[in-house]
């Protein structure tokens, strides 16, 4: 899944230097290369599985574009996807997941190359893995190849992958049985070459072993030769492809049309207006159902948008009504059925995401579930993979399934993991709002954590508002000077509101503050967080159904923080509010306390 360096932009390329300083600072070759750091790099996958679970998202998306976009008479988009995976990655769960859905799809130009060399960091891996890997991935839907001599069998390997070309309902395994370390006569086939330097005297004895005489780091002519003919194969198939899509454009200006939007990451002119609007006589509604309109919004203008639920589709309210199931014999449709892989689905969304600047993918399950597929969320974050993650159930509120259920620390969590947005939207305005950032920020992964319990539209809410993070939904007083701040989030926001009302009763100015997503709101200028939270004003309290961990950022040492610092409970949601003290009496109670 590497291209030659050469292949990078002027001023990106690998050089000699970054070789001799691998896994240095400045590198362009760290330890684990990121696809945005490293040359050619296509994803980030240091966590083991990622990367095959990424493979799958990659293959995917050419399955997905070629049945949409290829006509009998032009077949535009046409590759393969190789990945290579160890015995570690084939331990990991989340690789059994993703191979799993491949097989089901019948991915069938999907090839991926399982070095098996028996060893891992602990030592050989009879220790702990002796399953028969092949007949796993023949049970999965795979077909499968062993490559008896990976060391040396160049022509074994070439017709491994002549065979799987052949293989076109299927993906391939081709199981390479190598000999880690080959050549070092006193390390191969050990676990001490799996991550360390073979040492200078090892590393010159191997030298002699393999008669290589050749200076450290010397190309030889022959080899240097064989390799940079891919340069002008390369442009000579570059060339090809702009003729072939030039004559398809003539031909089919709206498929071409959409297809350069996916490909270059331009968004249709005006998609936005598609989102919808809501004003405070619009239905109350649970943000999960709001969230569902948006989506089927965004579908109708956006030809990139796909995704689908962690079999929770009917809960998270995720399925696209004018599209069908992406499956094997319907490859052209929209909904993706993950099945119950959470972890899973999140690394194939980022192996989309990371195919094609303009394809925008989501995936959803409980908010709590989160805890399954974090590793592939921070993957998403790391590698500037723009996938949204449509997290409903996103509290208490959704009661009686009680505390397994129920996310605490959820959004605490998530705030603190760099490069990625936290929103938890009020109403339907907030809800759209968070839409339009997450489509827009094609680099930075957006959560929306949605509610199952219907809440109303309030007044003051807006898309413009969601956008900045944090913000002013209603304010009685004047001169940026209220007797007290009130902050909410989600459904809490709500609560804030009524605590206002009620304080105003008893005559004191009160500001009532939205805030749907803290990073953007981090992102605001100096003067306008001034404009919403003055300094001057220490009375705050903010409110939100989660732990409060991070709350005195905003607060401040004068303010409280009322949240949940224990896990839920099982009630219905009115009561396990009242319960945990998630109340407008509560919010009055402290802002009396404060100012």
């Amino acid at each position: 899944m590497v291209k030659p360096c050469k292949q990078s932009p002027a001023g990106m390329q690998c050089k000699e230097e970054d070789l001799k300083s691998f896994r240095q600072w400045g590198s362009k070759i760290p330890g684990h290369p990121e696809n945005f750091e490293t040359p050619g790099v296509e994803v980030t996958t240091g966590p083991l599985g990622q990367g095959i679970a990424n493979a799958v998202g990659l293959a995917l998306a050419e399955r997905h574009l070629a049945a949409r976009f290829n006509k009998p008479d032009a077949e535009i988009v046409d590759h393969y996807t190789y990945c290579i995976l160890g015995d570690g990655c084939n331990m990991e769960g989340i690789s059994n997941e993703a191979c799993s859905l491949a097989g089901h799809w019948g991915l069938g130009k999907l090839i991926a190359f399982y070095d098996d060399n028996h060893i891992s960091i602990d030592g050989d891996t009879e220790i702990a893995f002796t399953e028969d890997v092949s007949a796993r991935f023949e049970s999965l839907g795979w077909h499968v190849i062993w490559v008896k001599n990976g060391n040396t069998g160049y022509d074994e390997i070439r017709a491994a992958i002549k065979e799987a070309k052949s293989v076109k309902d299927k993906p391939t395994m081709i199981k390479v049985t190598t000999t880690i370390g080959f050549g070092s006569p006193n390390k191969a086939n050990s676990y001490s070459v799996h991550g360390s330097a073979l040492g200078a005297k090892e590393v010159e004895a191997t030298r002699n072993n393999l008669g290589w005489p050749y200076e450290p780091f010397h190309v030889p002519e022959d080899v240097k030769s064989h390799w940079s003919r891919h340069t002008s194969e390369g442009a000579a198939l570059e060339t090809e492809w702009n003729a072939k899509f030039a004559e398809y454009e003539k031909k089919y200006p709206e498929e071409a049309a959409d297809l350069k939007s996916i490909i270059t990451g331009e968004l249709p002119a005006g998609w936005e207006k598609a989102l919808p609007t809501y004003t405070p006589e619009s239905p109350a509604d649970a943000t999960r159902n709001l969230s569902q309109q948006n989506l089927n919004a965004l579908a109708k203008v956006l030809p990139g948008f796909l995704g689908g639920s962690a079999d929770l589709a009917s809960s998270n309210m995720t399925l696209l009504k004018m599209f069908g199931d992406f499956q094997k014999n319907t490859p052209e449709e929209r909904n993706l059925r993950f099945g119950v892989r959470e972890h899973g689905m999140g690394a194939i969304c980022n192996g989309i995401a990371l195919h094609s600047l303009g394809l925008i993918p989501y995936c959803a399950t409980f908010f709590v579930f989160t805890d399954y597929m974090r590793g592939a969320m921070r993957i998403s974050a790391l590698s500037e993979a723009g996938v949204i993650y449509v997290m409903t159930h996103d509290s208490i509120g959704l009661g009686e399934d009680g505390p397994t259920h129920q996310p605490i620390e959820h959004l605490a969590s998530f705030r603190a993991m760099p490069n990625i947005l936290m929103f938890r939207p009020a109403d339907g305005n907030e809800t759209a709002g968070a839409y339009k950032v997450a489509v827009l920020k094609r680099k930075t992964p957006s959560i929306l954590a949605l509610s199952r319990q219907k809440l109303p539209q309030l007044d003051g809410t807006s898309i413009e508002g969601a956008a900045k993070g944090g913000y002013i939904v209603s304010d009685d007083s004047s001169g940026n000077k209220p007797d007290v701040i009130l902050i909410g989030t989600g459904s809490e926001l709500e609560i804030a509101v009524n605590a206002a009302d009620e304080l105003r009763k008893g005559g004191k100015t009160v500001r009532v503050v939205s805030f749907v997503c803290w990073e953007l709101y981090d992102e605001q200028s100096a003067e306008y967080k001034e404009s919403v939270l003055p300094a001057s004003v220490t009375a705050r309290v903010s409110i939100e159904a989660g732990s409060t961990f991070g709350w005195q950022k905003f607060v401040g040492d004068k303010g409280k923080a009322i949240g949940i610092d224990g896990f839920g409970a099982s009630a219905p949601a009115g009561r396990i509010y009242k319960e945990f003290g998630i109340t407008a009496e509560a919010v009055i109670a402290a802002a009396k306390e404060v100012s």
